[in-house]
């Protein structure tokens, strides 16, 4: 009776860790083959968003639809993997939030003016804070709770720094990059790829891996 009751919560962790590897990977395979074929783009410059705009942006659109969903699916899955701790189910519920605000950029995208500039027609900006903010902070929550758990405790600190550089990136980016005066304004393409790639990205794929493999116990 016991294994029997546990098949479904094995599948669920299974499923969520799935979800916590293949949504940034595949997000990121995306983003970077358009950046590699399209001609309307410039991946240095411009936002991962700005691939929503023109006659292609249908498929960066759904490339956050998948991965929003896939990181609402892991969060799920990880407040039932990870032992439970006081506000521990903060961690889970801000990379929730993240999962969302994909949606919503997805949903709202940007646009370019007359002269080609990008800019935010409605609430697009309000989903990438969503993520971003989301993210980072879920990391940094999540890291307390983890530290509670034998079998998550060695990711804690992991999971604490990939969410404070994560922050730091963000400071770098608001104050430096995305102003039109900013003196990395020609870069904020790039250090949002950077933020991205080197930091949320493995730490999302790391968890997923062990939630992934603790599903088999």
């Amino acid at each position: 009776m016991t294994q029997q009751l546990l098949k479904p919560q094995s599948r669920m962790l299974r499923a969520g860790g799935t979800a916590g590897i293949v949504g940034p990977a595949l997000f990121a395979v995306v983003f970077i083959l358009q950046n590699l074929v399209r001609t309307d783009d410039d991946a240095i410059a411009e936002p991962v968003s700005a691939l929503s705009i023109g006659a292609y942006g249908w498929v960066q659109r759904l490339n956050f639809v998948v991965f929003g969903v896939l990181l609402l699916v892991f969060a799920a899955a990880l407040h039932r993997g990870v032992a439970s701790s006081r506000l521990g189910w903060l961690g889970p519920t801000l990379l929730s939030v993240a999962g969302a605000g994909l949606l919503v950029a997805a949903t709202f995208s940007l646009a370019r003016d007359e002269t080609g500039a990008i800019y935010d027609p409605s609430f697009h900006q309000v989903g990438g804070m969503m993520f971003f903010g989301g993210t980072a902070l879920g990391l940094i929550a999540l890291s307390r709770r983890l530290a509670h758990d034998p079998q998550w405790r060695n990711l804690s600190r992991y999971s604490l720094g990939a969410g404070i550089a994560s922050i730091a990136g963000g400071v770098v980016i608001n104050a430096l990059a995305l102003p039109d005066d900013a003196p990395l304004h020609g870069e904020a393409g790039l250090i949002q790829r950077i933020i991205v790639l080197a930091f949320i990205f493995p730490a999302l794929i790391t968890l997923g891996h062990r939630l992934r493999r603790l599903s088999v116990y």
